[in-house]
Parts: C-alpha cells; sequence; structure tokens
C-alpha cells in the first residue's frame, strides 16, 4: 500500500455577512500569520540534565543522546504530535501488502555534513550498525536484509510482518549514520566520531562538545529541506543540578529545557511570567513510574496478594503529596498518550478491607502483633525513595511488614534487578514508541531474568505471550489495538506489576521560542522547525 505523506500549506478562507467584519478578520489573520511567521537566525541556549557520553543514536538509547543525536543525524521519517509518521530522509515508502517488504525512496538531495551524499547503501549499513550494536534488539530483529537496487531506494526485507518498523524508524532509534566514515573497521561503539569530528545529515552540525559541559551545535546550510533550520546555533548547557536548571530558566540564562522531572521545581517555574510549562510532547518515550512485584518469590507468588498490595496502596497520595499534581494517572503498562492505550482496566482504588480480605483468603493471617509477614522493598534512584518509604507505611495497614532497601549505587540496584534478587522495586521504565520495542521486554515469558529492564518480575502467562506475538506482527491497527487491549486486562488483573503514575516530564521554555518539539518524541526529534521570535 502506497504511504505517501508530504506536508501541505493550506490557506483558510472566511466569510461573514457584515463586510466591514469580514476586513477586520482578515487584517487580524494577516498580523497573526506575520507574527508567528518563523524567523531565520539566532542562537538557542538549552539546558540539559545529564552529561552526554556518545552522540550518536545509533549504537547509543537513552534521551541525553537523543537530543543532540537527533540534530546531527536525520532518520527516515519522522512524526507528528498525532502519531503520524512524516516524510524526511525518505520522501515516500511502500509497505508491500503481505508486510514483508518496506521500500524507502530517499530524497535526492540529501548529504552529509561533510558533502557526500546519503544513499541507500548508508541505509543499509545503518541498519546493520543498530541490530548489532543498539540495546533494543526487537526495533529490526525481523529486518533480514536491506536491498539498494539504486542510490535512493533502499528495500528491507522482513521474516514476517513488522509494524513496529515505522515508529522505529524515527530519529531516536534510527539515525543514518554515514558508512564512509563509521565502515573503516573500528568498532561503532566506541568508534571516535561518535564524539569527535561527528558527521550525520541531520539539520545541525558539531562545533564543539565538551564533556560535562555543553554540546554546540551548527546550522548545516546543505541541509535537504529547504530553508530550515531556522536556527543558526544551538547551545546544549549541560546543568546536572535541578536547582540550577531551575534558577538559569528563571533568570533568561537558559531559553529552553526539556524532560524537566522535580514536582516543586515543575510547580516553581509555573509561576514565572514568560516561561511556558508542559507535559505535552512525551507519548513515544512514554515514561512510567511503577511498582515491580517479584512474582516468583514467597507471598508474591500469589495473585491474590499482589493485588492485596495494589489495593492498599493510595495511588491519590503519590499524584498529590509526592508528584504534587504534576502527573498523569497510569493504570497500564502502555502510557496514556499510546494509540494503544487502554483505560478500562482495574484501576485497584484504595480499599483497605478487600486488601485484608484477599490476604485472608490466601492464607496470611495476621499474628498477635497484627503482622502477616515482611518483604522488601528497592528503588533504583533518589527520586523514588519517597514512594518507598509510603509504600512502607500503606502496608503496615494491612499487616505486611515492609524493609526499604536502599543500593550503594545504581548498578548495584540494576543488579539486584536483573539477578531478580528482590522483592518489590520502584522503577521507572519507557515504553519507546511501539510495544514492540519498550513494552513486550517487560511481559514475555522469554524474557525473564535477562538483565535490568527485562521481565524482572518472572512474570509468565501463556495468553500474554500469545498477545503480544500476535500483537507484534499484526499490520491493521485496530486489530492491534484490540489484542493489546486484552493483553493490559489481563496485566491488570494478574498483576506483576502496580501501575502509578506518568513519570512528570515537563518542557519549559521562553515565551521567545517558537515551535518548540512538542510532538510525541520531544528533544528526540529534529528541531528545525524551532526559531526564537
Amino acid at each position: 500500500m502506497k504511504n505517501t505523506l508530504v506536508r501541505l500549506a493550506t490557506v483558510a478562507t472566511l466569510s461573514g455577512t457584515l463586510a466591514v467584519t469580514s476586513a477586520l478578520v482578515s487584517s487580524m489573520l494577516v498580523s497573526s500569520a506575520l507574527a508567528d511567521a518563523p524567523k531565520s537566525g539566532g542562537t538557542l541556549i538549552a539546558a540539559m540534565g545529564t552529561n552526554v557520553r556518545n552522540l550518536n543514536p545509533a549504537v547509543q538509547s537513552g534521551i541525553v543522546t537523543g537530543f543532540p543525536g537527533s540534530q546531527l543525524f536525520a532518520a527516515p521519517l519522522r512524526y507528528d504530535e498525532d502519531w503520524t509518521p512524516q516524510p524526511y530522509l525518505a520522501e515516500s515508502w511502500d509497505i508491500s501488502d503481505d508486510g514483508l517488504t518496506v521500500t524507502l525512496n530517499l530524497v535526492k538531495n540529501a548529504v552529509f555534513h561533510d558533502g557526500e551524499p546519503v544513499t541507500s547503501e548508508d541505509v543499509a549499513f545503518s541498519v546493520d550498525v543498530i541490530k548489532e550494536h543498539h540495546p533494543f534488539k526487537s526495533m529490526f530483529a525481523p529486518v533480514e536484509s536491506v536491498d539498494t537496487p539504486d542510490e535512493h531506494t533502499a528495500i528491507l526485507n522482513l521474516s514476517q510482518p513488522h509494524p513496529a518498523l515505522m515508529l522505529a524508524m524515527s530519529g531516536q532509534l534510527m539515525a543514518i549514520i554515514p558508512k564512509h566514515i563509521y565502515g573503516d573497521g573500528e568498532d561503532p561503539k566506541t568508534h571516535p566520531r561518535n564524539t569527535e569530528n561527528v558527521i550525520g545529515s541531520g539539520p545541525f552540525k558539531l562545533t564543539e562538545y565538551k564533556s560535562g559541559e555543553h554540546v554546540i551545535l551548527e546550522r548545516f546550510d546543505d541541509f535537504f529541506i529547504e530553508g530550515r533550520p531556522y536556527l543558526d546555533k544551538m547551545v546544549l548547557r549541560i546543568i546536572p543540578d535541578p536547582a540550577a536548571r531551575t534558577i538559569a530558566l528563571e533568570s533568561g540564562e537558559v531559553d529552553f529545557a526539556a524532560f524537566e522531572v522535580a514536582p516543586q521545581n515543575i510547580n516553581r517555574l509555573k509561576e514565572v511570567e514568560g516561561l511556558t510549562v508542559t507535559s505535552e510532547g512525551y507519548g513515544a518515550i512514554g515514561p512510567i513510574d511503577w511498582l515491580a512485584l517479584n512474582t516468583t518469590r514467597g507471598p508474591l507468588q500469589d495473585k491474590r496478594v499482589r493485588q492485596a498490595i495494589a489495593y492498599a496502596v493510595d495511588k491519590n497520595f503519590i499524584h498529590k503529596a509526592i508528584q504534587r499534581g504534576t502527573a498523569k494517572d497510569a493504570p497500564t503498562g502502555i502510557h496514556p498518550d499510546s494509540p494503544f492505550h487502554n483505560p478500562d482496566v482495574e484501576k485497584y482504588e484504595v480499599d483497605l478491607d478487600k486488601a485484608n480480605a484477599l490476604l485472608d483468603e490466601a492464607g496470611h493471617e495476621a499474628g498477635a502483633d497484627g503482622t502477616r509477614f515482611g518483604l522488601t522493598i528497592d528503588f533504583g534512584w533518589g527520586e523514588l525513595k519517597p514512594n518507598a518509604e509510603y509504600v512502607r507505611g500503606a502496608l503496615k495497614k494491612v499487616g505486611i511488614d515492609v524493609t526499604v532497601r536502599a543500593s550503594a549505587d545504581f548498578p548495584t540496584w540494576a543488579k539486584r534487578m536483573g539477578d531478580m534478587d528482590y522483592d518489590m522495586s520502584w522503577d521507572t521504565v519507557f515504553n519507546w514508541g511501539d510495544p514492540v520495542i519498550g513494552v513486550h521486554r517487560t511481559y514475555l515469558s522469554s524474557n525473564i531474568g535477562k538483565g535490568v529492564w527485562s521481565n524482572t518480575q518472572g512474570y509468565s502467562n501463556e495468553r500474554v505471550d500469545e498477545l503480544l506475538d500476535m500483537a507484534s506482527k499484526e499490520p491493521d491497527a485496530d486489530k492491534r489495538k484490540a489484542l493489546y487491549t486484552e493483553f493490559q486486562q489481563i496485566v491488570a488483573d494478574e498483576v506483576p506489576v502496580y501501575f502509578s503514575n506518568t513519570l512528570p516530564y515537563h518542557t519549559v521554555y521562553s515565551d521567545k521560542v517558537g515551535n518548540p518539539p512538542l510532538g510525541i518524541w520531544s528533544t528526540s526529534s529534529p528541531m528545525d522547525m524551532t526559531y526564537l521570535k
């Protein structure tokens, strides 16, 4: 089926019964259009909260690489705010009726920052590198080969239909890297050109990278979209301290920041005149806070115990007292902004009577001191410690004695999770666009105990495995949604994970910033259309 999408300019025509009204409206429209028209030039000062050690998204996952990486490297597709793929390096594409081939028709005028043309050979090379070196193995696993019949045609041959491929072809996940540089025999994962003299075909080129300090990007004049990017320069300042970023945004020292997560700072910035603070733009990132439950250990092997825990934990407290109203409810493992999200599942509104009854039914009667049994609870990073402390108090009300266990550092916690050496743990997990990429890994029985952010709950359900397998191959969006709807209902009933809230990521930008990245990928998307008013 042919899928050729091209952005078209539209002109709205208004008419009215009174000529004066019509003229006034037309005048207002012209003035508004002039005021809002993108302007070229200027330097955007942006803040990044974490140091970046690799600028190449083809070999490194994560939002900190995605921000500069999506500016330096172009991808076949880009996405609008409605999850609709749009042309980028691929001006059009064809998907065969059987779903086994995806043909990318590349733009004819794309060149890398060193002037070399972007060809189908670069696409084929990039797919091979991503398959071998990117941590998300499910993205391109069904891609068996890439044919290159001419310089501007790349044909991806699949072993099975793979609808997740469309989202995988966007900037965060499928950077097209130059074969003439990375094909020199060096390991792409540790290639020196990942941080020095980086060459991509994106809207900006690298001027300077200083680890722990900044990434400076300049306009690429030969970018394949005429007139873009609008900005002359982007300075990405690395400011790890959230308080320091907040002060920089308040003072106007910084124009823009994304992935701001501290509730107190978010609410503080909402009061600053001249700043916009929004949670829009993170649907494909899909960050969710949840309480992982090890279904292979002790009392947690019983579904009734896991349900009791869910009924004893008050989400409203987490949302209001801990997140301070900055996060949305997340009743399932598929982010609420995703088209596959199913809100019609058991929400586990707090009910201590039901929790106690389930624990009694499961054979865990309270002792003389009111205690039924004990569990430990871990947390991945400091921001989740309040959640762990809260759960300790909440479960005490139903006779579960919880010990909060801190880890010496992140690797210690990650090893505990990967080894499934825990009872309960707060965690933050990303959807990464399509459920095949970031959701399936948590629930497939074939992925149990494969390291942190695998199926560390030890969860196994044959019907869930079947549903996820079918959804990974189903090309029809409505049928896929039906499969994921049933999947979410089963998981909500069996509670291998207690879902709490979306991570309260927010974008903060000055009123002088036009068209900030508020699509589904936030700053993990090209910012060629962002401008300074």
